[in-house]
């Protein structure tokens, strides 16, 4: 089963997703900007430096005895699982990506001396958020399930798998927030997490979204 006990590992990931969670939400980052507004404009930074301090105790216990496999894919099966990895993989790295780096990293908040508890990225539609609105989450979650799975990999998958559903709720939260009525016609309109062949946007409609203009419901 590998040197780490389910439940400990159990624990672990349930801690590390209320951290992150936390650490990401408007409330809180609203209380540190008001108290040391200093602070602010190194948060994203900050943020993702702890998301990948946190991380590296998995990767070890991960990497140093997984234990023996559940499952493995094999013959037409492991094609298949290797081909969707891959093309889950391609697509991460796909040019034109609406996010903005700078800011995902944190390094525009640093730049640009942000004080405010935003991350200061306006309303854009990539080509994979015509499909769905969480393409990171969702391609991150065909890479995971592609994988031959041990005791470890499998509960560790399913606490990430929850944790992408739960920190997709709350990144909308925040979306909403700042887009207001153009982020609810978008979600009305584009799947979440799975992409569904009778809610996606086309280039124009998501143009118009972009733009602000009222697109049907």
């Amino acid at each position: 089963m590998g040197t780490v006990s389910l439940p400990l590992l159990s624990a672990a990931w349930a801690g590390y997703g209320l951290l992150h969670s936390l650490l990401a939400s408007l409330s809180v980052k609203r209380r540190v900007a008001a108290r040391w507004p200093r602070l602010m404009p190194a948060y994203r930074l900050l943020y993702n430096l702890v998301a990948l301090a946190t991380l590296a105790p998995f990767a070890w216990w991960l990497l140093r005895d997984p234990g023996p496999f559940l499952w493995r894919w094999s013959g037409p099966w492991r094609w298949a699982a290797d081909g969707l990895g891959l093309a889950a993989l391609a697509a991460l790295l796909l040019p034109g990506s609406p996010y903005d780096t700078a800011a995902f990293l944190g390094w525009r908040s640093w730049r640009d001396h942000r004080t405010d508890a935003g991350d200061g990225e306006p309303f854009r539609i990539g080509f994979l958020h015509r499909f769905v609105r969480h393409p990171w989450y969702a391609l991150s979650l065909v890479l995971l399930w592609t994988r031959d799975m041990t005791a470890l990999r499998l509960v560790s998958a399913l606490w990430i798998t929850a944790y992408f559903l739960v920190g997709s709720r709350l990144e909308e939260r925040k979306l909403e927030a700042f887009h207001g009525d153009r982020y609810r016609r978008y979600r009305a309109r584009v799947a979440g997490l799975v992409p569904l062949p009778w809610k996606t946007l086309s280039r124009v409609e998501a143009r118009d979204l972009e733009a602000g203009c009222a697109g049907p419901d």
